[in-house]
């Protein structure tokens, strides 16, 4: 892709994404990075009475765009149907419509990849992470031999310790959308994880 190109794509998303902060009056954080998560957002509640939006500052401007359409979806689900499962048909169904409508501000190889992801519902989770592992290759410092590990490169039985937490020992159980059911081995007491969680395989 030519660097005007990518220069303008950018500058496209930039103008969307401002924007959309100013329509809902989103509180808006870029933070450092976060190994169990890329983004979050949190919904308006009595003693937190606004939207608000954190995305981690090490990804890439693309990958920034995708976490941040992410979250989006979150804040659009919630305005339309308050509580419903964080990734359930709902929300699947709101990130399809913000992917599909923006697809154009990221580079042709990724569009491919989207239009083969928004295709049906549900969304393909391993659509998702081969997006992902494209994404990475916008990376200023890509090395497709040097990619964090992270928890979806598992398989249910693998044995991993968090990064952030590496003296617990977890089993991933089961693969259930965005998030993995594990066990630690030596409370036996069971968490859902991220999949996107960047682990260290045992």
């Amino acid at each position: 892709m030519h660097d005007c190109q990518g220069e303008n794509l950018l500058l496209s998303a930039v103008d969307w994404v401002y924007g959309y902060l100013f329509r809902y009056k989103v509180h808006f954080h870029i933070t450092l990075e976060r190994t169990s998560k890329l983004g979050d957002y949190r919904c308006p509640r009595p003693d937190h009475t606004f939207h608000e939006i954190s995305i981690n500052g090490n990804l890439n401007p693309y990958f920034f765009l995708w976490v941040f359409l992410h979250e989006a979806a979150h804040l659009e689900t919630h305005l339309k149907y308050k509580d419903v499962q964080p990734h359930g048909h709902e929300w699947q169904e709101e990130y399809r419509q913000l992917l599909v409508a923006h697809a154009d501000l990221f580079p042709s190889d990724l569009q491919m990849l989207l239009k083969k992801y928004t295709r049906r519902i549900p969304l393909s989770h391993p659509v998702a992470k081969e997006i992902e592992n494209s994404l990475h290759r916008y990376d200023a410092d890509y090395d497709p031999d040097d990619r964090p590990l992270t928890l979806d490169d598992l398989q249910p039985g693998d044995r991993f310790a968090l990064k952030q937490k590496p003296d617990l020992l977890f089993e991933a159980l089961e693969h259930r959308r965005t998030r993995w059911l594990c066990r630690e081995l030596h409370s036996h007491r069971q968490y859902l994880v991220s999949g996107a969680a960047q682990i260290i395989r045992k």
